[in-house]
């Protein structure tokens, strides 16, 4: 499972091609067989639709996607390694064996997979969308005690660990976030921290560093979700993500910011977005500047002018002056 040099490998798994072309049973041998190391077969007489996208960092992977009702097997001929899976449904159903184990999952639910031993079966009654994260056993072992018997248990949807698991595997997508070879490093280290959590494992001090991240990206998430909020404030943020403030301006500065700067950058990045976008030219400023979050339009012309060395207005004409 190792990547070179430490690399982000993403890449997508469409069946549609092979459909077009008819060739439906050569994508079920190379990236079935091959690359996903399972037996696909159509449930149903439903037409055979997976279209996913894999990601790859040392030591860890994710693919997600969405696939059609289908039967998955894996035999004992495509075990290739010992590494562990945690499958959460996001959107459908699916039921899992392996172990002499069943889990039945729907809307939000998990459960651990094992790709040593026995063979493994997944039976997709419905189309859905999932989530599948490959982790080394050999990083969870030394922190959980008998991982094969969490083996196929289920995990509640409502866990907040595994919601912070989710949200933040998004990191993936963030190309600044996997810039170098240590944050991508530093990224499989988060997510394996989160899944020794997950697992009911001990909390040791180097755990708790994927954890503080998996809340920063979290908190960062929501408030961007609310920004354009002008009443937004640490303690609506805390309520939601049900923590204290205290513990809010503690990760911001160990992140090296504060709650209140990241909102008025935030802000800030999203009025020069709508300044600058050529379909928004003819849009009044303080418009603008109201829905970037900002009630004052004195505040925002003064923080505008000191973050970008211009005003408003210079920002637009620079914008058309590009146009």
């Amino acid at each position: 499972m190792a990547v070179d040099d430490n690399e982000l490998i993403q890449f997508r798994v469409s069946s549609a091609p092979y459909a077009r072309s008819g060739e439906l049973d050569a994508f079920r041998e190379a990236y079935g067989r091959r690359i996903l190391r399972f037996d696909i077969e159509p449930l149903d007489e439903h037409p055979l639709q997976f279209d996913f996208v894999l990601r790859s960092l040392p030591d860890f992977a994710i693919a997600s996607g969405s696939r059609s009702p289908m039967r998955l097997r894996r035999t004992r001929e495509l075990i290739d390694n010992d590494d562990l899976f945690l499958l959460v449904v996001t959107r459908g159903a699916a039921e899992l064996g392996q172990h002499g184990r069943v889990a039945s999952l729907g809307d939000g639910e998990a459960t651990l997979l094992s790709a040593s031993g026995t063979p493994t079966s997944f039976v997709v009654p419905t189309s859905s969308h999932t989530i599948s994260y490959r982790f080394r056993r050999d990083l969870l072992r030394p922190h959980i005690r008998n991982l094969d018997d969490l083996v196929i248990r289920p995990i509640a949807g409502g866990s907040q660990v595994l919601r912070l698991l989710t949200g933040y595997s998004s990191v993936l997508n963030d190309q600044s976030a996997l810039a170098t070879a240590d944050l991508r490093r530093a990224v499989t280290a988060h997510m394996h921290d989160l899944a020794v959590l997950l697992l009911g494992g001990k909390a040791e001090p180097h755990l708790t560093g994927g954890l503080r991240a998996a809340r920063l990206k979290a908190l960062k998430d929501d408030i961007l979700q609310r920004i354009a909020q002008s009443s937004l404030s640490v303690d609506e943020i805390a309520r939601s993500q049900q923590i204290s403030e205290r513990y809010i301006r503690r990760l911001f500065a160990d992140d090296g910011t504060t709650f209140t700067d990241f909102v008025r950058e935030a802000r800030l990045a999203r009025a020069w977005q709508m300044l600058t976008d050529a379909s928004q030219l003819r849009r009044p400023i303080h418009a603008i500047a109201y829905e970037s979050g900002f009630g004052d339009l004195s505040y925002f012309n003064r923080a505008f002018r000191q973050r970008y060395g211009m005003t408003p207005s210079d920002a637009r004409e620079l914008a058309a002056d590009r146009d």
